[in-house]
C-alpha cells in the first residue's frame, strides 16, 4: 500500500514535533526529525559560534533518509525545506505562530540575543512560507496557524483526513 510523505516546517518553536509526533500516532505514518536524525547520526559539517548551533550536513541528511521516503509513510520535521529533493513529499505545512506565542516558547528554550530576534524575524517576514513556496509545487504548500492547542487538534483532523483521502486515492 502507498503512503503519502508529508513535510512539516516552520521557525523553530511553532509546534512541529508536537504535531509531527500525535499525526504518527493516529495515522501510522513514520516521523522523522531532522535535528533528532542529524544528532543521532552525527551529521554536522561544522559549528556555529555566533548561533551556537551545529552546522547541518544537508547532503548526509538526503542521504540518510533516501531509501525511507521512497517506501513513503514518512513525516518529516525540519525548520528549513530547500535542500530536500522537490519530488520527496505530496503535502508540505508550514506552521505559523503569532510572535507573542513564539517569543515565549523560544525564551523558554534558552533563546536569546541575535537567535532570539532573528528566529522572531523570520516568523515575521514569513521566511519559510516563501522558501516552501518557492521549493515546491504552490498547490501542495499549505500554511497552518499553530497557537492554542485548539489550533493543534484542528491541523491535526485536517491532515488525517487528508491522509485517509490520499491513501484511498493512490492506492
Amino acid at each position: 500500500m502507498r503512503r503519502p510523505n508529508i513535510l512539516l516546517t516552520g521557525t523553530p518553536g511553532v509546534g512541529k514535533s508536537t504535531l509531527g509526533k500525535e499525526l504518527a500516532s493516529r495515522t501510522g505514518l513514520t516521523y522523522i526529525s531532522v535535528g533528532d536524525l542529524a544528532k543521532e547520526e552525527e551529521l554536522y559539517e561544522g559549528f556555529d559560534e555566533e548561533y551556537e548551533c551545529p552546522i547541518l550536513d544537508e547532503d548526509r541528511v538526503i542521504d540518510e533518509l533516501e531509501d525511507r521516503m521512497r517506501e513513503g509513510g514518512v513525516i518529516v520535521d525540519y525548520h528549513g525545506c530547500d535542500f530536500f529533493p522537490e519530488d520527496w513529499f505530496h503535502i508540505v505545512f508550514v506552521l505559523r505562530t503569532d510572535n507573542s506565542f513564539l517569543y515565549d516558547r523560544l525564551e523558554s528554550r534558552g533563546y536569546k540575543g541575535k537567535k532570539l530576534q532573528d528566529n522572531i524575524q523570520c516568523e515575521i517576514f514569513q521566511t519559510l512560507y516563501e522558501e516552501a513556496m518557492l521549493s515546491y509545487r504552490k498547490e501542495i504548500v499549505h500554511q497552518l496557524p499553530s497557537n492554542t492547542p485548539e489550533d493543534l487538534e484542528r491541523n491535526l483532523d485536517q491532515i488525517v483526513q487528508w491522509v485517509e483521502q490520499w491513501t484511498k486515492d493512490n492506492n
